[in-house]
């Protein structure tokens, strides 16, 4: 089977109960996604089986408890990526 690119993008601010996913798509798709993080100078990370999973939540919904460690970890990533910049 052919692989297809699959991308979900997600907004966490504190307050929230947990990050929420507020664009999933594939293909096409997943391709505007990330065209539109770069654009927007919005760190992108590359994790496939990461993608797969947040590709089938809802936008709008919060991520399942059982990716919390995996999304906390990009979290951390992205927010030291953030400081160094600076």
């Amino acid at each position: 089977m052919k692989n297809i690119k699959k991308a979900a993008a997600l907004k966490y601010d504190k307050g929230y109960e947990a990050p929420i996913v507020t664009a999933a798509g594939m293909g096409y798709i997943a391709d505007k996604i990330i065209e539109k993080a770069e654009e927007n100078d919005v760190p992108v990370v590359y994790n496939k089986e990461l993608a797969e999973l947040l590709s089938n939540v809802d936008v709008g919904e919060y991520i399942p408890s059982e990716l919390y460690e995996a999304v906390a970890k990009i979290i951390v990533y992205v927010m030291d990526a953030d400081k160094n910049k600076k």
